[in-house]
């Protein structure tokens, strides 16, 4: 099975196939008591494009790798999804929702990396 490290791109690579942007990684390693190895985290610019995102990371990650998440949700209004693979969650948020929620400063004891948008 895979780490948190070596998903990591190919759950990148997933959503720049769907144009998400503001991409952010979070590692955990290293941190006693988390319940994750890390997060990426994005944002799509509407409920249909964050199912998008979301469906690709599924169908992208399991073609690549043969891994299939254990759970997922937030399909039902698509605001914020997250899919969880163990020892990666991905969170997919709406602009507004991520910033309520503002996960990077909650989880900020983790090795934060801002990713450039590619257009």
């Amino acid at each position: 099975m895979q780490n948190n490290v070596e998903l990591t791109p190919v759950v990148v690579e997933a959503i720049r196939n769907k144009k998400g942007n503001k991409i952010t990684t979070i590692d955990f390693a290293g941190i006693e008591g988390a319940s994750t190895g890390g997060f990426v985290i994005c944002q799509g610019r509407s409920t249909s494009q964050v199912s998008a995102i979301a469906d690709e990371i599924r169908e992208f990650v399991f073609k690549q790798t043969g891994r299939k998440p254990y759970n997922y949700d937030g399909y039902k209004n698509s605001q914020w999804i997250v899919i969880d693979y163990g020892d990666l969650m991905i969170h997919i948020f709406l602009p507004d929702v991520r910033e309520f929620y503002n996960l990077e400063d909650l989880w900020s004891d983790g090795k934060t990396v801002e990713l450039e948008d590619i257009e």
